[in-house]
């Protein structure tokens, strides 16, 4: 009998097959184990058909197919924990991703594209696919989102006649420019190519809207003509649905509480169609000055499973919200007096926390979808480690007013100019953050804003804090004085409005004139105050920094040392002894602060600390304890029922 060796052992023949056969029963054990636990690259060649929706049920591939969707967005979360959310999202039981892109970030200026490191859509989707991930697109150019402007460029609106979303050839002209730099990288990630995408949405929710009929079939055509293929959707509620359509896109609804009207109306208006529910709202959005919205498990739970039995298919809306970095929240306007902006926190109540954790929510969830699959879940990725870092001290400070020379050659305009147009940034205005205007006075007397000040000012006599002007407050007592007398607005973009009929109007800064006494002032020196990455590092390495001994002049902008020592955690930053700004760690723009709630911690991330030393920078508009605490827990703030 033949024999030969394994592993230095002669054996018989026989013996030799019965062992690599063993070998290879436990190399498939363990590769079924390994990638339940860790999904691995689907590939997908044979491609036979996509997400179609001819009938009243979707198939993929030539099969039945229930789309069971969560909403994560790539730019509101770390890159570094994109791999971490998505495997959560499929541990859930979920199918599909569904994700917004971000017009304002990936072109802050005209002609300027940048789809690098965290707004690396291309690896968001090829990270998808490798997880066994379908993906629904929705690339706006409009996406609501509580983002600033809905997604829109600031710089858009720098044409005084400019119509948002509508065929006015100064904003179409516009999305054909971005959509043919956003489109020719979206096209290869589609089914039919290989890659993850099996349906597009053409724009977002216009039935709410609806300035323009000629504009869906214009964003309808902007896509098909770069080539995408995929089922495209659109998505509205329920008033919506009356105007938001176009020709040849399924029409999806948004919702939280059922009304089955709803669902029949949809049914009346696509018979034979598949129904699906675009935005299940797993939660609320909060608003300075406001309370922290919940929307509980047991209300939530019964209104899911009661859609999955209907058979519709369904995308939670979010599933992970994330947070509003940097000042890129947007304002809520509609019914209300004035507009009130969003805070930092994009937690949204969704079923995974905005540091990533697991809630009763996910855990109840992940029990309804799990009857939904054939195969068991994949095991839960284990949660990440936070840490309550020592308290950082402050070391020191430097006022406002000694760092102008820093910002962008300031301009003499005889009238107030708004923020977006502004001759800086190449041209392309102001977007966010902070405009100082000065002018000269004379007198004492009234300050009357005229409701053009857009969003919030402090109002400084020769850099003497007087009071705050804003929407509700519009008039201001000026001490009397001797002499020429420096009056100063500071004003800021607290967030463009995201949603209703006032797109157009969302310019900020000083937006008209201001009058003291009736008087119309005029010649006015305006400094840009944005607190890009530019500025901040030259303010940082300035040697004129003062000991926190020597006295505060507000604003002022405070620098501390976090130190951490071993590998960073999450964390949370707590400033119960301050009043209002924006915090700044290692560069990054962590977001706003306001001692008004409800949010009373910042998400801090992990990746973006190191270890040692790490840089704090906190704006401070008026007050301090000097103290950066921090903390494990977050703190949204009271809570109230959606």
């Amino acid at each position: 009998m033949e024999s030969s060796s394994v592993f230095g052992v002669r054996l018989p023949l026989k013996q030799r097959y019965f062992l690599l056969l063993c070998i290879a029963a436990g190399a498939i054990i363990t590769y079924h184990k390994f990638t339940r636990k860790y999904p691995v690259e689907i590939k997908r060649m044979s491609r036979v058909a996509g997400l179609t929706a001819n009938t009243s049920q979707f198939t993929l591939e030539g099969k039945p197919f229930r789309i069971l969707g969560g909403s994560i967005h790539y730019f509101r979360v770390p890159r570094a924990y994109w791999q971490d959310r998505l495997m959560k999202l499929k541990s859930c039981g979920l199918n599909t991703l569904t994700t917004y892109v971000p017009w304002n970030l990936h072109e802050p200026e005209q002609g300027v594209f940048n789809f690098e490191d965290q707004l690396d859509l291309e690896a968001f989707l090829h990270l998808a696919s490798s997880l066994g991930l379908w993906v629904i697109l929705r690339p706006g150019p409009y996406i609501c989102a509580e983002w600033d402007l809905g997604g829109l460029p600031s710089w858009l609106l720098r044409d005084r006649n400019m119509k948002l979303r509508t065929t006015y050839q100064g904003f179409t002209d516009a999305v054909n420019a971005f959509f043919d730099q956003l489109i020719k990288k979206v096209v290869p990630h589609q089914f039919s190519k290989g890659g993850p995408i099996i349906a597009v949405q053409v724009e977002n929710e216009y039935g709410s809207y609806a300035k323009d009929k000629e504009y869906m079939p214009f964003i309808k055509e902007a896509l098909l003509s770069r080539g995408i293929t995929e089922l495209l959707m659109t998505s509205d509620n329920k008033e919506g649905l009356k105007l938001g359509g176009v020709k040849g896109a399924l029409e999806t609804i948004n919702f939280q509480k059922l009304n089955l009207n709803d669902i029949k109306y949809l049914d009346e208006i696509q018979p034979q169609r598949p129904k699906m529910v675009m935005e299940y709202w797993s939660g609320w959005f909060d608003l300075w000055g406001n309370l922290h919205h919940v929307y509980t498990a047991e209300d939530m739970i019964p209104v899911v499973t009661e859609i999955l039995v209907m058979d519709l298919s369904i995308n939670l809306y979010m599933f992970h919200g994330g947070t509003n970095f940097g000042f890129m929240n947007g304002a809520f306007a509609v019914g209300i007096p004035a507009p009130k902006p969003m805070v930092t926190s994009y937690d949204y109540d969704a079923p995974l926390s905005e540091a990533g954790d697991y809630t009763s929510k996910y855990h109840l969830l992940r029990n309804v979808f799990s009857h939904y699959h054939i195969h068991p879940l994949p095991e839960l990725p284990p949660l990440r480690e936070r840490r309550a870092y020592q308290p950082a001290v402050v070391q020191q400070h430097l006022s406002l007013w000694d760092i102008l020379h820093f910002t962008d050659k300031p301009l003499k305009s005889e009238k107030p100019i708004n923020m977006e147009n502004l001759p800086v940034n190449n041209n392309n205005g102001q977007s966010y953050g902070y405009t100082l205007y000065e002018t000269i006075i004379t007198r004492g007397g009234l300050l009357n804003s005229k409701n053009n000040i857009r969003d919030r000012a402090l109002v400084f006599v020769d850099k003497i804090f007087v009071g705050v002007l804003d929407y509700k407050t519009q008039e201001l007592a000026l001490p009397d004085g001797k002499g020429r007398r420096t009056l100063g607005l500071l004003v800021e973009n607290c967030g463009r409005v995201n949603y209703g009929q006032t797109l157009d109007e969302q310019r900020k800064g000083l937006v008209g004139d201001i009058e003291l006494n009736k008087e119309v002032l005029r010649d006015f020196i305006i400094h840009s105050l944005d607190m890009k990455p530019g500025f901040l590092n030259r303010i940082e390495n300035s040697g004129h920094w003062k000991s926190m001994r020597e006295q505060q002049s507000f604003p002022t902008f405070f620098q501390a040392k976090l130190y951490v020592n071993g590998s960073p955690k999450d964390t949370f930053i707590k400033l119960p002894g301050w009043s209002k700004g924006v915090i700044f760690i290692n560069g990054k723009n962590l977001g706003r602060y306001w001692s008004i709630g409800p949010q009373q911690t910042l998400y801090v991330p992990g990746p973006w600390l190191h270890r040692g030393d790490n840089q704090v920078l906190l704006f401070e508009e008026q007050e301090t304890d000097g103290k950066v605490l921090f903390t494990t827990t977050p703190d949204y703030g009271m809570a109230v029922d959606v």
